[in-house]
């Protein structure tokens, strides 16, 4: 499997991006296929994620209300739709998936993906 993560850009504070994520190679359903994100300086953090068929979506906090990942039908494309922005959203955004079918609870956990995306950088300005 490989990924390819795009769309990131300069937004002003209070502005939107969508975030794709180009999956290559065979994933299944129960597969995570979850974003995360890494600021300057700061670790890799969970953003949310969904199983492979769209049964299911979890968020980090941070992401909740404002962020929503979906997959378009079909297609093998996972989107990260990011609105209300702030500049401590600033970071390179990653997409991962996973060869286990883990529970949701499971997501935040980076250690369990085999697979990430080359990242790409979103910047917020103030």
């Amino acid at each position: 499997v490989q990924l390819q993560a795009s769309g990131g850009g300069l937004v002003q504070a209070g502005g939107s991006r969508r975030l794709s994520c180009d999956a290559s190679g065979r994933l299944f359903s129960g597969n995570a296929l979850t974003w995360f994100r890494q600021a300057t300086g700061k670790e890799r953090e969970f953003v949310g994620g969904m199983k492979w068929n769209g049964g299911g979506t979890y968020y980090a906090d941070s992401a909740k209300g404002r962020f929503t990942i979906s997959r378009e039908r079909g297609k093998n494309v996972v989107y990260l739709q990011m609105n209300t922005l702030k500049p401590e959203d600033t970071a390179v955004y990653y997409c991962a998936a996973s060869k286990i079918r883990p529970i949701m609870s499971e997501f935040p956990n980076p250690t369990i993906y085999d697979y990430w995306g080359q990242g790409t950088q979103v910047t917020v300005s103030s």
